[in-house]
């Protein structure tokens, strides 16, 4: 292994194309694998055992457990002195999960289904980027100050509510989904707070317009997205007999997750 061995880790659940992966790091000097799994939870663990500088990942890990959009939502929560370079990979062609995994961390996606993907094209691409990894990112992270105790909690609470909303589909492109995030953690670190007023005061908008631009995000969530992601991720009685979450049952509901995950 030379000094500037590139160590990646494999996040991936199909046998075939992690034996493909593999068996090309194993020809080359400069790319070492550290270790790779199907468990979007065992590669936190491994993340924090080996520090790779790398993370090749899967979007789908339906053979493992959990999925690469809950990975990097986790990966964001470590705190990490060098951030590893997110190849993504995926059959997804979702523009709002690319968009989902953009904010969540990822640097860059890469489409199984296209004509020239391969286990060779996927490294071969990272010893491509591997000056910029080495260098930039590491000189990008000692330019970023460190954040004060209040501002990296509210942080990882905004990354676990982003997570919870993009499960179930509300867009980052909704104009609601922005309230609903700073709504929800209002209510998390003051549950008494007149949510609308605070709001309407933040963007300059009024109450009313608020309340419907959450209500709309809502509202297109339970009309578009599908039933079993809904029922999976939202499990609480809905009392509205459009069948559609009101506001606030929304907002004290994921409030309440998220605590309770702390």
């Amino acid at each position: 292994m030379t000094e500037h061995t590139l160590r990646v880790l494999l996040v991936e659940d199909d046998a075939t194309s992690c034996m493909e992966i593999n068996d090309y790091i194993s020809r080359l000097d400069d790319v070492t694998l550290v270790a790779s799994t199907n468990n979007a939870s065992t590669a936190i663990e491994y993340m924090k055992e080996f520090l790779p500088d790398s993370v090749i990942l899967d979007l789908e890990l339906h053979q493992g457990g959990g999925d690469g959009l809950f990975f990097l939502a986790q990966l964001q929560q470590l705190e990490l002195s060098k951030h590893p370079y997110i190849l993504v990979t995926t059959n997804n062609s979702s523009n709002i999960t690319y968009e989902s995994a953009r904010q969540l961390g990822a640097d860059f996606i890469l489409a199984k289904y296209q004509e020239n993907y391969s286990a060779q094209y996927v490294v071969e691409f990272l010893r491509i980027m591997k000056k910029v990894i080495f260098s930039e990112k590491q000189k990008i992270a000692s330019e970023i100050p460190a954040a004060q105790p209040s501002e990296s909690k509210d942080k990882r609470l905004i990354q676990k509510i982003q997570h919870e909303l993009n499960l179930i589909g509300i867009s980052p492109k909704v104009i609601g989904y922005r309230y609903l995030t700073d709504a929800i953690l209002a209510t998390i670190n003051e549950p008494k707070t007149r949510i609308f007023k605070v709001l309407g005061e933040k963007y300059k908008k009024t109450d009313s317009s608020i309340e419907r631009a959450m209500q709309n995000a809502i509202n297109r969530a339970w009309r578009t997205s599908d039933i079993d992601d809904l029922l999976t991720y939202y499990t609480a009685r809905i009392h509205s007999q459009k069948g559609v979450p009101t506001i606030m049952e929304f907002i004290f509901y994921y409030a309440n997750k998220i605590q309770n995950q702390l």
